[in-house]
């Protein structure tokens, strides 16, 4: 995943479908823990914890900016925030060859780094018997596949959200299929992400669901399915097919409130900022499916050596407690995977909108559910990721 800093304030595999009956299921309220995840625990009989300070390092959405206060009110936690940066390469390297566990004690990264992380001893797993907010997160995030490492939950998914296209219909009618990025007639007029952890898996899953190339999972691509997968970007390239491969939040948005770009694969936020903009534009829903994704939240190692695995825990718990999905929502238009942020805006007296909330957590539902394709979950680590990188270098150079 990119930079996604200041991304306005809208609203991103598993390898099969989730079924109808468990849409079902899902949808439901998650039981009796509902009414006191959001209760402190001094006001639950419980002894208010000792005091801490937590430094969270992870991608600059995912800061609640004035709304950390809550979380020090609540728990005794004090955040200190730091941006990331959201390039998951850096922060891996960082995290394990550098000074990343020293200088912080919980982490927010796209997922998919888990395991290299794991193995490499820079993050402990979540002991999910201290988070018991985790109990209510929806199911079909908790079996998100690279969150879990050798049975041990290390990825707690912070949000969720799948992403497709943006697309102007006044310029190309409503657009239900990756096939519009590709196609001949838009030359000059079509856009992708200069980032491999997106465009590569959107791609392959155009070339996938098309039957245009045998491909088994598109987050994670075996050496020669990830050669057709590039070869055949590279001949659009070369074609002139790609008005550019876009870099950043701004020049997203630029490209489409500009008009320079007709159709382009993104993320939904660029919508409406557009639309803020004046710019009539839309988000697809393609026939192929979404390319979905988590921020997941990490114990670092550091943490736990520190004696603050105790305080990440309890931070943890009330970030899927319900304030922190709510404030979350209203800042950036992201989605914390549990009912509780809805039960939050209800209770909050005003502070958050309950009906904005509950639609943003229907529309993301939707978005893994009511749709003809699959989800192809979007991985930042796959298994020949330094591949990637190579035949990445090769597209820029073409």
């Amino acid at each position: 995943m990119v930079d996604r800093e200041n991304e306005g304030t809208a609203t991103r595999d598993h390898a099969s479908n989730i079924s109808r009956r468990r849409l079902l299921s899902i949808l439901g309220m998650g039981g009796s823990a509902l009414g006191l995840a959001t209760v402190p625990l001094a006001r639950r009989g419980f002894a208010q914890p000792s005091k801490a300070t937590v430094r969270y390092w992870a991608s600059g959405t995912m800061t609640i900016e004035k709304f950390w206060a809550q979380l020090e009110r609540d728990e005794g936690i004090k955040v200190v925030f730091s941006d990331n940066g959201n390039d998951p390469g850096p922060v891996v390297s960082r995290m394990v060859f550098g000074n990343a566990n020293d200088l912080y004690d919980v982490g927010g990264l796209q997922g998919g780094a888990e395991k290299e992380l794991a193995l490499r001893n820079a993050i402990a797993p979540w002991d999910l018997s201290k988070i018991p907010n985790w109990n209510d997160v929806w199911s079909w995030a908790k079996e998100i596949p690279y969150t879990q490492v050798n049975g041990k939950q290390y990825g707690i998914p912070a949000v969720v959200n799948a992403d497709s296209m943006i697309y102007l219909p006044q310029k190309v009618g409503k657009v239900d299929s990756y096939h519009t990025v590709f196609d001949p007639k838009l030359k000059g007029k079509t856009a992708m992400e200069d980032a491999w952890i997106n465009s590569a898996i959107f791609t392959a899953i155009y070339l996938k669901e098309n039957n245009l190339l045998k491909i088994k999972d598109p987050g994670n691509l075996e050496k020669d399915e990830l050669q057709g997968v590039m070869e055949f970007l590279i001949k659009k390239k070369k074609d002139g097919q790609f008005r550019t491969f876009w870099n950043g939040w701004e020049q997203g948005v630029q490209l489409v409130t500009s008009q320079e770009v007709w159709v382009m694969t993104g993320w939904e936020p660029i919508v409406y900022a557009a639309r803020r903009a004046g710019v009539q534009a839309d988000y697809a829903v393609p026939k192929e499916g979404y390319e979905g994704w988590s921020n997941d939240l990490l114990l670092h190692r550091g943490a736990v050596d520190r004696k603050l695995s105790e305080a990440a825990h309890r931070m943890a718990n009330w970030i899927l407690g319900g304030y922190y999905g709510a404030a979350l929502s209203k800042l950036r238009g992201y989605v914390v995977p549990t009912d509780h942020s809805a039960m939050a805006a209800a209770k909050s007296g005003g502070e958050f909108d309950a009906k904005v909330q509950a639609d943003l957590n229907q529309h993301v539902k939707n978005k893994f559910f009511s749709k003809k394709g699959a989800t192809h979950w979007q991985n930042v680590r796959p298994t020949h990721f330094q591949l990637y990188e190579e035949w990445w270098q090769k597209l820029r150079n073409a």
